[in-house]
């Protein structure tokens, strides 16, 4: 408690100019003390004008003060430095060149912690208590110190802009509303402030619902990018496998074809060199027996040669006495043939399933916002016939122009009692399911909800579990001749857009999108939906909000 009083003290004892413990301190008329030095400065700039002031209050004075240095004022200034605590303020509390001055402060300027709204000026601390003391000063609004606070000043009549002039969409001062700005719709800063901060605060929710569905978004494509990355790894995985039970298997059946040949080859050789040896032994044989006639043949003495001749001239029978037909040995060039029709119809083979292989690879699609249509054109690539399943209609609804309209009348029809038909509320379902990518639109007179649900969604009954948009089988976005609400299971949704009559839907089932767009000259988007979708939907019209005679309508779009 006395280190706080010290601290009080050590305030009250400062120059409210220099901001540091008094030095010579002096007191004007007023009775607000100053260093002396401190003082005889600022009024040294008020001598042109003749007219001095006091720097805290604003008092003035006819002439300038003169000035006599308070000798017990700076006795007990001198008492107080001798605790030892520090005089100046930290560094920190003065401003810098980014920071929001005190317009009070002369000298070095304070750090402003609150800005008046009423006073147009900014103060620190020390000069803003006036603020909490002075029972006028109490009702002035303060806000966080900044630097703009001239722009609520009237630049032509230097008055604070209190008024808002909706037709030129302008604050204004008073004078402006009784002048150049008279006849205008008028109403004051503040009202038009909460209409806006209403607006606001619909704006918001829609960026926080922006920021959910994109978090979603995140999260689906981080799961998605997980799925690519497992399927990738098992399907390279699973690929390396099947070719190298591919490669072993041909290089078993190069083996084979290798080892087949070199046996066929020893067989056929060891054939040809038995041959070859006999014929070499018959041709030795032949040789011998052709030099024992030439010897014969060269006899001086008759009966000699008549006595060998008959002994010489017998020739024995060959081993094989068919004849050898020498022909080129390429009977193997049929196996190379034979391989080389193998590898051509592989070759085939590969070529083609390659281009199945590489057709299925790049059929994989990961749809990514991007990839939206963006334009009319674009959405009716994807355009689908739609038309009402007459079972699934509610009796107080009357099918038309090919089951594509309907109608609200007051009298229920006579129905059969089919289990598909929504037994109490206004609601039918499309005869089609949908999957993969549809767009369609749908025309209406007066309210009206679109919806897409699945076909597992309940029928009979009045609870929210038949009702599209107030349970988790179904999504619907509600149209009034005022607002629209997006409805998923029983949660409301503002959703912000222009007001029209035809409607477009756009669905991406595997991708898990869901669009709802405002047709008109251009295409708004009124609501985008990310999730998984587990079943396939149905388009479905909910006249709820529709008076007996009022109808819908899915339009033809091819």
């Amino acid at each position: 408690m006395a280190q706080k009083g010290v601290q009080l003290d050590q305030e009250t004892f400062s120059c409210s100019i220099c901001l540091d413990l008094l030095k010579d301190p002096v007191a004007a008329t007023c009775g607000h003390s100053f260093c002396m030095d401190c003082i005889k400065t600022h009024w040294d700039k008020e001598d042109e004008k003749r007219i001095y002031s006091c720097p805290q209050c604003r008092h003035s004075f006819a002439s300038r003060p003169v000035l006599v240095k308070n000798t017990m004022l700076a006795a007990l200034v001198e008492e107080l430095k001798k605790t030892g605590l520090q005089a100046a303020p930290d560094d920190r509390c003065y401003a810098g060149p980014e920071d929001v001055a005190c317009d009070f402060c002369t000298g070095r300027k304070m750090k402003a912690c609150a800005s008046c709204l009423q006073c147009l000026a900014s103060y620190c601390e020390k000069h803003l208590q006036p603020h909490f003391e002075v029972a006028p000063l109490k009702k002035h609004k303060l806000v966080e110190p900044s630097k703009k606070l001239q722009q609520s000043i009237c630049s032509r009549h230097d008055e604070v802009m209190k008024m808002f002039c909706r037709t030129d969409r302008q604050p204004i001062c008073y004078l402006c509303s009784v002048d150049e700005h008279k006849g205008h719709d008028m109403v004051s800063a503040a009202a038009e402030r909460t209409e806006r901060q209403k607006e606001l605060e619909v704006s918001r929710q829609t960026i926080h619902q922006r920021i959910q569905d994109r978090e979603k978004d995140v999260k689906l494509l981080q799961q998605q990018e997980e799925a690519i990355n497992r399927s990738a790894d098992e399907a390279v995985e699973e690929s390396e496998k099947i070719f190298t039970e591919l490669i072993l298997l041909m290089e078993k059946r190069r083996s084979d074809v290798k080892q087949q040949v070199q046996s066929q080859q020893e067989t056929e050789v060891s054939r040809v060199k038995e041959l070859r040896g006999k014929m070499e032994r018959e041709i030795a044989e032949l040789k011998r027996k052709d030099a024992e006639l030439k010897t014969l043949a060269q006899t001086q003495d008759h009966n000699q040669f008549l006595r060998d001749f008959p002994s010489l001239s017998q020739l024995s029978e060959p081993a094989d006495p068919t004849s050898i037909n020498i022909r080129p040995l390429r009977y193997l060039d049929s196996v190379t043939a034979a391989l080389s029709e193998v590898r051509d119809e592989l070759q085939d083979a590969l070529r083609e399933e390659w281009t199945n292989i590489s057709q299925t690879v790049t059929k994989v699609d990961v749809l990514l916002s991007g990839s939206e249509p963006k334009t009319r054109a674009e959405f009716l690539k994807y355009s689908c016939d739609i038309t009402m399943d007459p079972n699934t209609l509610n009796r107080n609804l009357l099918l038309s122009e090919g089951n594509r309209r309907v109608t609200h009348v007051a009298e229920k029809q006579f129905y059969s009692g089919h289990p598909d038909r929504f037994t109490f509320w206004s609601q039918v379902l499309s005869k089609e399911s949908l999957t993969g990518r549809c767009y369609w639109e749908v025309e209406k007179r007066e309210g009206l909800c679109v919806a897409v649900a699945y076909s597992s969604i309940r029928r009979a009954g009045v609870s929210n579990l038949c009702v599209f948009g107030r349970n988790d089988r179904s999504w619907a976005l509600e149209c009034d001749n005022k607002s629209y609400n997006f409805w998923y299971n029983n949660i409301k949704t503002p959703v912000r857009g222009p007001l029209c009559s035809r409607f477009g839907v756009y669905l991406d089932h595997r991708a898990g999108i869901l669009s709802f767009y405002s047709v008109s000259k251009t295409m708004t988007l009124l609501h985008r939906v990310q999730t998984t979708f587990t079943e396939p939907l149905h388009a479905g019209l909910w006249l709820g909000y529709c008076s007996h005679g009022d109808a819908a309508e899915f339009c033809k779009l091819k």
